[in-house]
C-alpha cells in the first residue's frame, strides 16, 4: 500500500447540443412558488448573474488522504446567454484558486475556439463568489469553457463537503481512512469551483483514482478500471455519464466496503431496470443482514407510487463507517447512512432516503425557498409507504397524530415560535406534510397519485417550484371529477401556508331541517385572544362529514368546500337521534366543534358496545378536540370530561395517546385547590387500564404496549397510585442503604419522582444529598435529571422550602446560577411548586433583593416564575399585594410583574367560569364512581 495515497478524480460533460432533447441543460426557473420560510438560511442566497450556463464539467482532483488536502483542476463547459466581459463561479473562500483561463467559440465563427484574456480576478470579501474581469465582451451564444486550478482541505472536523473520517476496526486494532462527499445543499463549492445552484442541472462523467483494496462507488457504475505506471497500489475508475442532474447529488465514496451479498436486479413493467447493492465495512456486514429485502420492498412500493422510471442503471447503499452526519448523503444513485441507521428495523429512513432519488434529484427545487415543498411531499410518501408496509407498527400507528397534535399547540399560541425560533422551518414542513395528506384524502388516492405522477413526468431532468406540484394535482383533479370547478388547489394550498394559524370549525346542527351551519375562525389556546388580524383570516378548507350510518369511511370526498366563507349551511343531515363527525381521521388539520346534542349523541354512542364502529383515529380526534376546545374556553369543560367516560372500556393506544397530555395540561392548569379530586379521577381513569396491562408483559411485546404501559405508570404513579410508590420506595431504599450512594444510581429514573413527590422527607433528603455530594468524574447530565425531579416533583411545602433555603439563602456553593433557573422552571409546572416559590419570594423580599436584583437575568427569572403562573382571583391578589407592597422595588422585573397581572386577570376569568364546572363533575364522578380509595395516597 502506498504511503501517500493520490486520488485523481475527473468528471467530464459533453456539451449541451450532443445530449438528446429531453436532457438538453436547463435554465434556473423564474417563476416563484408560495413563499415559505427560509431553508438553512439559502433562499436569500445571492445568486449568480446568468451570463453564461454551465453544459459540462471536466474535474481533476488529488486528494492526499494522509494530510487531508487535495489540488485540481476542473473544465467547465458553458454557454453565453448573454453578451458579456465577467463571469462570475461560485468558490469557497477556503478553496485557493491558482490558474484560471477561458476559452470561447463565437457564432458564425468558422475558427477554432479562442482564448480570452483575463484582465484580472476577485474573490467576493462576503460571498463565496470568484468572478472573471475579461479583456472583450463574448457574444450570446458563444460556447466555450473555463478551467480552473485550485487547492484546498478536506473536512475533517464534519461531514461536509468532501470530507475525511477515520475509524479503527475491532479486533485488528488498525485504524482506516474514509474519504466521502456530503455536497447538500450548497458544499460543491467547497470542492471546486462551479455553478452552485440547484437549477443548473448537468451529467457528470467522473473518474477516480483509489487505493486497490479499497472500493470507490459514485452515482453511477464504473464503466472501465486502469492501472496506473509507477503506482502499483492504485487503480483508475472511470464511471459511466450521469443524466442530468444538480451539483448538491454528486456524490462520492472511498472506503474500504463489502458488498452485502450479491447484486438485486430489479426490473419491472413500468421501465425500471437497475442494480441495488448494499455496503458496509466487512465486519458490519451480519448486522446489515436483511437490508437488502427492505430495500427492494420499498423501492418497489415507491415505484408504484411515482410509476416514473428512474433513469439510473445502480442504487448503492451504504453504511459508512464513522459517519456522523446530520442526515443520509442521499446523492442521485448513492445513499450514505450511518450504520446504525441502515441496520435499523424501520423502514421510514429508508423510505425517505429512497423517495429522494425522485423528488429533490430526478426533479430538483428551483430554490430553496422550495425545498420546504420536496421535504414535505417526501415525508408524506415516505411516511404513507412505511405505513402500508409494516402497519405503522414503526411509528406505533401514532402517525400522523405525534405531528398534529404538536401543530395544534403551536399555532395556537399567541405568539407561534416565540420560543424556539428554529421550529418555525420543521413546523412549515410538517404543515405541508399534512396539507398532502389532506389532498390525498379529499382529492382521492387515484387522483392524487396521478397529479404528482403527472407532476414528476414533466418536470424529471429540471427543477420545480411549487406552483408545479399545486397545478398537476389541480389538473388531475379536475380531469377526475374530484374537486368542483370553481376550486383550485394552489389558491387552497395558499390558505393554508401562508398563515402561521389553523382554523377551528363550529358546527351547529338544525335539527329540524336536518341542515348544519358551519363557521370558522382562528383556533386558539392562549389567552386573551387578542390575535391582530384574526377576524380577517379564512381558509379553503375541506368539510368531510361521516354520519354513524358511514363510519367505515370509504367516501372522503368534501361535502363541501368553506373558500373563503366564514360561513355557509350543509344539507342531508341524518336525523335527530343519529350523530356526525366532521372531518373525521384528522382529514385536514383543524379541530372541530358541535352543537351540545351532537356532543351528547357522540358521547352515548363511544360509551356504546358499537364503539369499535368508528376507527381509533377518529375516536382519539373526538376526544382531544374537546379538551381541547375546553382548555382554550370554547366548550364546557363537562361535555369535554363526558368525552372521557368511555375510556373505562377503551384499549387502543392510539386513543389514550392524547389522554396523558390532557392529564399534564389541565393539571398544571387548575388551581391547587382542585388537585386532590383531579389526581382521584386520574387514579380512577388510568388504574384499569395499567393493572391489565400489567398482566401479561412479556420481552417480545409490541413497543407500544410497552410505552402505554410505562406511560399509564407514570401517570398513576404522580397521581399517587399505592403499589407504584410502594414499588419505587423498594427500589430506593437499595441505593439508600449503599455502601458509596454516591458512586452511582442503582435504580431506573421511573422510580425517582414517585419517592420525591409521595415519599418521607427522609427519603426527599437522601437525594438532596446526592446533588450536593455529587462526584465530578460521574455525567453531569444525572445530576441535572435528579435536581430536576427534587424540584419538580414533590408538591409539599417542606420539601420545596429546603431547596429554595440552601440554594438560595444559605448560598450552598453546589448550586450554580443555572441550577437555580432550572429549579424555578421546574417549580412552575404545578401549583404547588410555583405557590411555594411565591411565597417564598414574598418572606424573604429584603434578603432576595439585596443579593439578587443585581444579577438581572436571575432576579427577572425569579419574578417571572414567581408571579405569572397563577390562574385564579386568588392567585391575582397574592400578586396584586406584593405588587403594591413593593411598588417601585422591582428593578429591572417591574415589567414583568405588571405583565403577569395582566396574564393572570386573563386566566382568572377563565378559571372564574371554568374551575366551578370542573370541580361539580369531579363530585358527581368520584361520588359515582365504584373504585375503591384505600389504593392510592392523597395530598
Amino acid at each position: 500500500m502506498i504511503s501517500r495515497v493520490l486520488l485523481v478524480v475527473c468528471l467530464s460533460l459533453r456539451v449541451a447540443n450532443s445530449m438528446p432533447p429531453d436532457k438538453v441543460p436547463i435554465h434556473i426557473i423564474k417563476a416563484r412558488s408560495i413563499d415559505l420560510n427560509n431553508a438553512h438560511g439559502l433562499a436569500m442566497e445571492t445568486r449568480l448573474d446568468k451570463v453564461v450556463e454551465p453544459t459540462g464539467y471536466k474535474l481533476d482532483l488529488e486528494p492526499y488522504l494522509e494530510d487531508a488536502v487535495f489540488k485540481g483542476h476542473v473544465a467547465i463547459n458553458v454557454t453565453w446567454l448573454k453578451e458579456g466581459n465577467e463571469l462570475a463561479v461560485h468558490c469557497s473562500h477556503d478553496l485557493e484558486i491558482l490558474e484560471s483561463e477561458v476559452r470561447a467559440h463565437f457564432p458564425d465563427d468558422t475558427k477554432e475556439s479562442r482564448k480570452i484574456v483575463i484582465n484580472k480576478w476577485s474573490m467576493d470579501p462576503k460571498k463565496p463568489i470568484y468572478t472573471l474581469y475579461l479583456e472583450r465582451n463574448v457574444p450570446k451564444g458563444s460556447t466555450g469553457f473555463l478551467k480552473f486550478s485550485f487547492k484546498g482541505n478536506m473536512e475533517t472536523s464534519s461531514m461536509e463537503a468532501f470530507f475525511k473520517t477515520t475509524y479503527t476496526a475491532p479486533e485488528q486494532e488498525v485504524e482506516r481512512v474514509v474519504a466521502a462527499t456530503q455536497l447538500r445543499p450548497n458544499n460543491a463549492r467547497r470542492m471546486f469551483p462551479c455553478f452552485d445552484e440547484p437549477g443548473y442541472k448537468t451529467p457528470f462523467e467522473l473518474s477516480v483514482v483509489r487505493p486497490r483494496n479499497m472500493v470507490a462507488l459514485s452515482n453511477v457504475p464504473v464503466a472501465r478500471t486502469e492501472n496506473i505506471p509507477d503506482e502499483p497500489d492504485a487503480v483508475t475508475d472511470h464511471f459511466e455519464k450521469t443524466p442530468p442532474m444538480s451539483t448538491f447529488t454528486l456524490g462520492l465514496v472511498i472506503a474500504d466496503l463489502k458488498q452485502l451479498n450479491n447484486s438485486i436486479m430489479y426490473k419491472d413493467e413500468l421501465g425500471n431496470e437497475i442494480e441495488i447493492r448494499v455496503w458496509g465495512r466487512p465486519e458490519y456486514l451480519e448486522a446489515l443482514d436483511g437490508v437488502n429485502e427492505k430495500v427492494i420492498r420499498v423501492f418497489k412500493e415507491l415505484a408504484q407510487v411515482w410509476r416514473v422510471p428512474l433513469p439510473l442503471r445502480r442504487l448503492d447503499i451504504v453504511a459508512l463507517p464513522n459517519y456522523q452526519g446530520v442526515k443520509p448523503a442521499d446523492n442521485w444513485g448513492l445513499i450514505v447512512f450511518r450504520e446504525s441507521d441502515l441496520s435499523s428495523r424501520g423502514y421510514l429512513q429508508l423510505a425517505q432516503e429512497l423517495s429522494y432519488q425522485w423528488l429533490g434529484a430526478f426533479t430538483t427545487p428551483a430554490w430553496w425557498s422550495d425545498a420546504h415543498l420536496n421535504k414535505a411531499l417526501v415525508g408524506y410518501i415516505a411516511a404513507a409507504t412505511a405505513f402500508k408496509i409494516n402497519n405503522g407498527s414503526e411509528m406505533e400507528g401514532k402517525w400522523p397524530l405525534t405531528v398534529l397534535y404538536s401543530l395544534y399547540y403551536e399555532f395556537s399560541k399567541r405568539y407561534p415560535h416565540s420560543r424556539i425560533t428554529g421550529m418555525k422551518q420543521e413546523t412549515a414542513c410538517t404543515k405541508i406534510e399534512l396539507l398532502f395528506r389532506m389532498f390525498n384524502y379529499t382529492l382521492g388516492d387515484e387522483t392524487f397519485k396521478k397529479g404528482i405522477r403527472m407532476f414528476l413526468e414533466s418536470r424529471k431532468f429540471k427543477t420545480f417550484t411549487g406552483d408545479d406540484i399545486w397545478n398537476a394535482l389541480n389538473t388531475a383533479a379536475l380531469e377526475d371529477g374530484r374537486i368542483p370547478k370553481d376550486i383550485d388547489i394552489k389558491t387552497v394550498a395558499q390558505s393554508w401556508i401562508t398563515k402561521d394559524r389553523l382554523p377551528l370549525i363550529n358546527v351547529q346542527r338544525q335539527y329540524d331541517s336536518k341542515t348544519a351551519v358551519v363557521t370558522q375562525k382562528v383556533y386558539l389556546r392562549e389567552r386573551p385572544h387578542d390575535v391582530p388580524e384574526a377576524a380577517k383570516m379564512s381558509w379553503l378548507a375541506p368539510i368531510v362529514v361521516a354520519q354513524e350510518d358511514s363510519l367505515d369511511l370509504k367516501n372522503t370526498q368534501p361535502a363541501t368546500w368553506m373558500k373563503d366563507k366564514k360561513e355557509l349551511k350543509i344539507s342531508n343531515m341524518p336525523e335527530k337521534s343519529k350523530f356526525i363527525v366532521v372531518n373525521p381521521e384528522e382529514i385536514a388539520p383543524y379541530p372541530v366543534n358541535y352543537d351540545q346534542d351532537n356532543w351528547i349523541l357522540l358521547s352515548n354512542f363511544l360509551q356504546s358496545d358499537k364503539r369499535l364502529m368508528m376507527p381509533e383515529l377518529t375516536r382519539a380526534k373526538l376526544l382531544h378536540d374537546a379538551w381541547n376546545l375546553a382548555y382554550a374556553g370554547e366548550l364546557s369543560f363537562a361535555t369535554a370530561f363526558n368525552m372521557t367516560l368511555f375510556l373505562k372500556n377503551e384499549r387502543h393506544h392510539l386513543v389514550w395517546d392524547p389522554v396523558f397530555t390532557m392529564i399534564d395540561h389541565i393539571g398544571r392548569h387548575i388551581c391547587q385547590c382542585l388537585q386532590g379530586k383531579f389526581q382521584a379521577y386520574v387514579r380512577i381513569l388510568l388504574s384499569p387500564l395499567y393493572e391489565e396491562l400489567a398482566k401479561d408483559e412479556k420481552e417480545d411485546e409490541e413497543a407500544w404496549r410497552k410505552n402505554l404501559r410505562a406511560l399509564t405508570k407514570s401517570f398513576l404513579c404522580k397521581a399517587g397510585y399505592k403499589p407504584c410508590i410502594r414499588e419505587a420506595q423498594e427500589q430506593y431504599s437499595k441505593w439508600m442503604q449503599a455502601k458509596n450512594p454516591d458512586e452511582g444510581n442503582p435504580l431506573g429514573n421511573q422510580y425517582i419522582c414517585p419517592v420525591f413527590k409521595w415519599g418521607t422527607m427522609k427519603e426527599w433528603e437522601f437525594g438532596l444529598q446526592r446533588v450536593i455530594n455529587f462526584p465530578p468524574s460521574r455525567m453531569q447530565s444525572e445530576r441535572t435529571y435528579l435536581l430536576k425531579t427534587l424540584a419538580g416533583c414533590p408538591e409539599t411545602e417542606n420539601k420545596i422550602n429546603r431547596l429554595l433555603n440552601i440554594t438560595m439563602l444559605e448560598g450552598n456553593g453546589n448550586f450554580s446560577e443555572t441550577d437555580m433557573f432550572l429549579i424555578f422552571s421546574m417549580l412552575t409546572g404545578s401549583s404547588g411548586g410555583y405557590t411555594t416559590l411565591f411565597h417564598f419570594l414574598s418572606n424573604n423580599w429584603d434578603v432576595l433583593k439585596e443579593r439578587y436584583s443585581s444579577r438581572t437575568n436571575l432576579w427577572d427569572n425569579l419574578i417571572t416564575s414567581a408571579t405569572s403562573v397563577f390562574t385564579t382571583e386568588e392567585g391575582l391578589e397574592l400578586v396584586s399585594h406584593l405588587y403594591i407592597t413593593h411598588q417601585g422595588e422591582f428593578g429591572s422585573a417591574e415589567h414583568i410583574i405588571e405583565k403577569s397581572m395582566r396574564n393572570i386577570r386573563e386566566e382568572a376569568k377563565w378559571s372564574a367560569e371554568n374551575l366551578p364546572v370542573i370541580e361539580a363533575w369531579l363530585d358527581k364522578y368520584l361520588a359515582n364512581s365504584d373504585v375503591k380509595d384505600d389504593q392510592f395516597y392523597k395530598n
